[in-house]
């Protein structure tokens, strides 16, 4: 007999072990039954809402799956590098949308077409370890996942590590465990590479550092959030009166400026105040722990982890000087043609006529 094969239906019932049953099982429980973790998140933007529905997405549930790959959000770039390297599955921590998750068009098509399934946990998987406190140095004795009736609204508190013992410490926690300066070397070859200094990277560009206090200063007791899930001010009051010893804040995830009111009244509080991990590093504080999770229960499957490098560089310094050629020709013979309200049939006819000869002889001269 041949080696056991999991299933679509396998991946499913393996991921809702490690979300403690918050899953949907069935796309009839969607809505409708109690499930408090199937969630609408909106900022009141018309027609932008989106329904968190943990669980199966997308996929035939008898479908064989030898290789799954694990990623935080979504996107056609996860989808075609799954298509190419045979991913059977995608298991996504941020809930997934049609046109949203899958470059503007339907995502049962897409998916379809490389015979890809895509689950999504998001809030069914909060709080289900303590990694991202663990990261940052402290152990939670309170972990709430919608404080105050504020679904999403996660807030750890927690006493610090034994080994950590300042501000400081912290910090430069957050270095080793991620890998800071691995990163950064990885973009300093590609500065060197493409000739450019004026390179960024998500990772690099917010580190970890003090918005309130001095290294120097003692951390016992954290009150650790993330501001971009409605975290307040009067929040932070609050916490502050239930627990009256905590002395550090620390914000993670998401970032705060120095003149956000949360800083303000960190300082008003007489807190320390943190800037943690971006949310570019929560695929290693939650995706890899998933990750290693789904291999333990799946001891027969593949599992990968999908991770993102988003950089920021000049346009003059993108890509081959041929592609820039053809972009600065698109922008100055069509794009701006339709700005300046000049755009006719006719005249995008010559156009594109002119245009593709002109490449042709750039080309030709340069051969």
């Amino acid at each position: 007999m041949g080696a056991a094969v999991a299933t679509v239906a396998d991946v499913l019932t393996a991921l809702d072990k490690v979300c403690a049953g918050r899953l949907i099982k069935r796309s009839q429980d969607a809505f409708g039954t109690g499930n408090p973790f199937v969630v609408v998140k909106t900022s009141h933007l018309p027609g932008k809402a989106v329904a968190e529905t943990p669980g199966l997405v997308v996929g035939d549930p008898a479908r064989p799956v030898r290789k799954i790959a694990v990623c935080m959000t979504l996107t056609e770039s996860q989808i075609e590098l799954a298509g190419a390297t045979g991913v059977d599955a995608i298991v996504c921590h941020h809930p997934v949308a049609d046109a949203a998750s899958s470059g503007g068009v339907p995502l049962r098509g897409y998916a379809g077409l490389y015979h890809l399934a895509v689950f999504e946990a998001h809030e069914a998987f909060h709080g289900r370890h303590p990694g991202i406190a663990f990261i940052h140095g402290h152990t939670p004795f309170r972990v709430e996942i919608a404080y105050g009736g504020l679904a999403g609204n996660i807030m750890f508190v927690g006493n610090a590590r034994e080994e950590v013992r300042t501000v400081g410490d912290i910090l430069d926690r957050l270095g080793r465990f991620c890998d800071l300066e691995k990163e950064a070397g990885m973009l300093a070859i590609e500065r060197r590479e493409r000739n450019c200094a004026d390179i960024h990277e998500t990772c690099m560009a917010v580190p970890a550092q003090v918005l309130c206090g001095r290294r120097e200063a003692p951390v016992k007791q954290v009150i650790h959030f993330f501001p971009h899930t409605g975290f307040t001010p009067e929040h932070l009051r609050q916490v502050k009166r239930e627990h009256p010893e905590i002395d550090t804040a620390i914000v993670s995830i998401s970032r705060v400026k120095m003149d956000n009111p949360l800083v303000q009244t960190a300082q008003e509080l007489g807190l320390n105040m943190i800037a943690g991990n971006s949310h570019a590093l929560e695929i290693i504080e939650n995706g890899l722990p998933l990750a290693f999770a789904l291999q333990e229960l799946l001891p027969e499957v593949e599992v990968r982890l999908f991770r993102e490098r988003v950089t920021s560089l000049p346009i003059a310094k993108v890509g081959s000087e041929t592609v820039r050629r053809y972009a600065q020709d698109r922008a100055d013979h069509l794009l701006m043609c339709v700005a300046a309200g000049l755009w006719t049939q006719k005249r995008r006819t010559d156009l594109y006529r002119c245009a593709a000869s002109t490449l042709k002889v750039e080309e030709s001269v340069r051969a």
